[in-house]
């Protein structure tokens, strides 16, 4: 049998006005590097990089929405403010001065927050409930910091607050030329702590079965759709794992995935990017499709998938002291030539070598290799 070619990662896509050079999209990640919450022209810089080295599809790290509990990291960027929002259009100009396409990713912690977090240490944390997030032992803010305490539980006066703040920070993005927005609703974060029974314990309408627990979030999509009308691409990206549980699963099986999945397409999502710690992993018994292949199938909506595309190991393993080696992209090829999904995120790669899909576009296989080694160990 012959080995699948690098071609079907860079075939062409285009996905409602969303025309992308290749298949190649570079995964959110914080970088904790825009003091003040404000973009400046080292991140201007740091994305254009990764589009000038071949990237279709940039997402940006998580930008938090205009809500006093959204951060809970150290110098992230707002997505909110005049400041803010003309660094993140200076962003824009550098990428699509290179031909590249970008969109933010909107972001809101919940219950992660703890009191004495950036920016503003008075402010607690808020979820679904007040019971404290399985992922988080106790406060990030220094070595002795006490146990985690339990967020705020959002009232409906909050919940609509959120929704709203959703909605205005995806009109902003597109008044100021980004190509599409990301919700993110993975790992454990205020979109995830509804979908997740450990951390949504409400009795009322946004709580109960896993229909229920996807309201919130459905609610987040229709208003963010109904503010920027019906084409221009809104992305959900949503985990299984979570934070402190990497083995946990929303959904046990197809007909449960698409129960949580179907009300958020219904409502407008145009792209699922389906966040694995590794792709080539099954997501239920009896069939080899990963999460993406799954949703895919069930929704037949383009979906992304995500999780150690070309490395050796995942993410978690890199932070327990496992060293990533750049990896074959065979299975990953096969995959995406069968069309179990569309787009392929990738990370700590192109974190480490903003030339990383022009080397693989190119076959120069053995500069990967050679940048792999020298550089990703500074970027678990």
């Amino acid at each position: 049998m012959s080995q699948p070619t690098t071609a079907a990662l860079f075939r062409p896509i285009t996905i409602g006005p969303l025309q992308l050079a290749n298949r190649v999209v570079m995964a959110p990640m914080t970088r904790s590097r825009s003091p003040g919450g404000v973009p400046d022209d080292d991140v201007a810089t740091y994305y254009r990089r990764r589009a000038a080295g071949g990237v279709g599809l940039i997402i940006t790290e998580g930008t938090t929405i205009a809500h006093p509990g959204a951060s809970g990291y150290p110098a992230v960027p707002r997505f909110h403010g005049d400041d803010a929002l003309a660094g993140w259009r200076k962003v824009v100009e550098a990428v699509h001065g290179v031909g590249g396409r970008i969109m933010p990713q909107l972001w809101h912690v919940g219950s992660v927050r703890q009191l004495g977090m950036e920016p503003d240490g008075t402010v607690p944390g808020y979820g679904p409930s007040a019971v404290v997030n399985p992922g988080v032992k106790r406060a990030a803010v220094s070595a002795a910091a006490p146990p985690a305490a339990p967020p705020e539980a959002l009232t409906e006066s909050d919940i609509a607050d959120l929704i709203a703040a959703f909605a205005s920070a995806a009109r902003d993005a597109q008044r100021i030329g980004f190509d599409g927005v990301e919700l993110h609703g993975a790992h454990g974060y205020l979109i995830d702590q509804f979908f997740w029974s450990a951390t949504n314990l409400r009795t009322d309408k946004w709580g109960g079965d896993l229909a229920h627990r996807a309201r919130f979030a459905t609610e987040i999509v229709r208003a963010v759709r109904a503010a920027v009308g019906p084409e221009f691409p809104v992305i959900m990206r949503f985990s299984q794992w979570k934070m402190g549980d990497y083995r946990h699963q929303v959904a046990t099986t197809p007909e449960a995935l698409a129960v949580w999945l179907t009300p958020l397409a219904d409502a407008g999502v145009s792209i699922f990017h389906a966040s694995q710690r590794r792709f080539w992993e099954p997501e239920f018994p009896g069939s080899p499709l990963n999460l993406a292949g799954w949703t895919r199938k069930l929704l037949g909506l383009p979906c992304i998938t995500v999780g150690a595309a070309g490395l050796s190991s995942d993410f978690i393993s890199s932070f327990g002291g496992a060293e990533a080696e750049a990896a074959s992209l065979d299975e990953l090829l096969t995959r995406l030539g069968r069309d179990e999904f569309d787009l392929v995120a990738v990370g700590r790669a192109l974190l480490a070598d903003p030339e990383w899909a022009n080397k693989v576009r190119d076959g120069r296989q053995t500069e990967i290799e050679l940048f792999t080694r020298a550089h990703l160990r500074a970027y678990p």
